[in-house]
């Protein structure tokens, strides 16, 4: 509902929390495409011999995946409202094992970038009706803690993943990596059929394409859900310049090797996983907007202090430090959006959630580039475009996410 935001003055119905058992399903969708991502990493050398191919050949399986990942959500979405959640999701979950066959069995690049852009495509399902099976079940603060949770839940196996790969790349090599991956996404179909019930039932659903087109158009032109959108793709944008650039901060500014790179790497990703489980405690005391906008001045405060280290050459074992508070800031801050965004667009839950995926991932591939146009051996770039991110995260929420007077709250499925 257009105007809709969630302040301290909000009260709401009590709900039931979304079950564990589902809740591991639904985290176990949003992981498995960072997992896809992140495990073969470390074969990359190998799997370009093998293939007689050089690095960009072999990073281009990385670029398709992230392609399909990012458009498959685009049709996704709006499918699962047009036909319900489940079979959508059972479908795109068998594509996505198939695909993962074809990438451990390909003898080509053509072929492993061919099965690598469908894999993507099939597995954005898990991540786009994942968000809106949620969205089905539960609004306001229960959504804003189930989001949260989901994500957190999620982020321990992408954050897992690295480490994972780099164990497995001698004794099973890359195809064994991708069969690893294989496995996931099997792991992940089971789930699906023995845990997941239909949340969209027929009487919600939309009917003919036109529809779809008619809930897209009002998903975008709904200007109470584009903000959270802003905020949770800026968010986003802050993480993957991190990324993008650690390997060179952490190695070549602040003199770390690969082993304490990895140690690095992973304080990092626990402090976000931590972070995002005490937002979701806190979301019983404060409203979802309060512990978002709050979490922004974190990530500006720490963003913004890495940039003036960073300009005035301070020592460089301070940047990990506030790299760290920048980065928690997450766990409060995306979780958060994500309710913020969705209950503004429940009737279309699908739609909404792809578009949200697609603005993540779109800025995000915009970001990545960015972070080096400063070289290898500096952090000033990355520091600034983490700080552009941030501030524009909080301009976003201190405009379109001003209080306004919230409605009835309508009756809540399941």
């Amino acid at each position: 509902m257009p105007g809709r935001c969630f302040t301290e003055a909000v009260t709401e119905e009590p709900q039931q929390p979304v079950r564990l058992p589902l809740l591991l399903v639904l985290a176990s969708l949003a992981a498995v495409a960072p997992v896809a991502t992140d495990l073969y990493l470390p074969g990359f050398p190998a799997m370009g011999e093998s293939l007689d191919t050089g690095p960009s050949g072999v990073q281009l399986t990385l670029t398709t995946f992230l392609v399909g990942l990012a458009f498959g959500q685009l049709v996704m979405g709006p499918l699962s409202d047009r036909f319900g959640r489940r079979r959508p999701l059972v479908v795109s979950a068998t594509v996505c094992v198939a695909a993962g066959v074809v990438c451990a069995l390909a003898p080509s690049l053509p072929v492993l970038v061919a099965a690598r852009l469908a894999q993507g495509f099939a597995g954005a399902g898990g991540m786009v009706i994942g968000r809106a099976v949620i969205a089905d079940i539960v609004s306001g603060r229960a959504a804003a803690r189930a989001f949260t949770l989901m994500l957190t839940v999620g982020g321990i196996a992408p954050m897992l993943a690295p480490l994972v790969g780099g164990i497995l790349s001698g004794p099973v090599g890359w195809r064994g990596m991708l069969w690893t991956v294989v496995g996931l996404c099997t792991a992940m179909l089971a789930g699906v059929l023995l845990v997941l019930h239909e949340t969209h039932p027929p009487g919600r659903r939309t009917s003919g394409s036109r529809s779809t087109l008619v809930a897209m158009r009002t998903v975008v032109g709904n200007r109470a859900y584009l903000g959270p959108v802003a905020v949770f793709a800026l968010s986003f944008g802050v993480m993957m310049a991190y990324i993008s650039s650690s390997p060179f901060v952490y190695q070549n500014v602040v003199g770390l090797s690969e082993v304490q790179y990895g140690v690095a790497f992973g304080i990092n990703a626990a402090g976000m996983v931590s972070a995002g489980w005490i937002s979701s405690r806190l979301v019983d005391r404060w409203a979802p907007v309060v512990i978002l906008r709050t979490s922004i001045l974190l990530q500006v405060s720490g963003a913004a202090a890495f940039v003036v280290l960073a300009v005035a050459g301070a020592p460089a074992w301070t940047y990990p430090v506030v790299i760290f508070v920048g980065l928690i800031a997450n766990g409060g801050i995306m979780g958060n959006a994500a309710a913020l965004a969705m209950s503004e667009v429940r009737a279309a839950a699908g739609a909404g959630s792809a578009v949200l995926g697609f603005s993540q991932f779109a800025l995000g591939a915009v970001v990545s580039p960015l972070v080096g146009l400063g070289g290898k051996d500096s952090a000033v770039v990355p520091a600034l475009v983490m700080l552009a991110c941030s501030a524009l995260g909080l301009t976003a929420s201190r405009t379109a996410l001003a209080p306004a007077p919230a409605p009835v709250e309508p009756s809540v499925v399941g």
